[in-house]
């Protein structure tokens, strides 16, 4: 049986491998008639220790980045996306992904970084597929 989609979930992070992903999922989301969940996760880990959080650049980082994803969101619904969800998450984008209730697809794109780097930092992709309990879409 063809399992059909229902909630899809496309990670960005605003780079050229996001809009991949970005361009992909408005298509499944197309043709399976899925919700569309355009999230972006605020990687807080990488804000230091609570004593140096700020939490008014937190703030700003995040309507900023809400502001973002709503041009995203008009991009779908122009291109024939019925429902559109924007959400911006705080925490480790690899945690937050995986952690989303009903979802059936995430997106995401391939990384960027190099085998050092992914050996010292991990990639999101990689950690969301291995730690997914749905289908799992890297992009390249």
């Amino acid at each position: 049986m063809l399992k059909t989609y229902k909630n899809i979930v496309v990670a960005i992070d605003f780079s050229e491998k996001a809009k991949v992903a970005f361009e992909r999922g408005m298509n499944v989301a197309r043709l399976t008639d899925a919700t569309l969940h355009l999230v972006s996760v605020i990687d807080t880990h990488s804000f230091g220790s609570v004593e140096a959080y700020d939490l008014k650049y937190a703030k700003a980082l995040t309507e900023k980045t809400l502001d973002q994803l709503k041009e995203y969101k008009v991009i779908a619904e122009q291109a024939g996306v019925k429902n559109v969800q924007v959400s911006v998450e705080e925490g480790s984008p690899k945690a937050v992904l995986t952690n989303l209730a009903d979802t059936d697809l995430i997106i995401v794109g391939a990384t960027g970084l190099n085998r050092a780097e992914r050996f010292l930092l991990g990639s999101v992709s990689e950690n969301v597929v291995r730690s997914a309990k749905c289908d799992v879409l890297v992009v390249r």
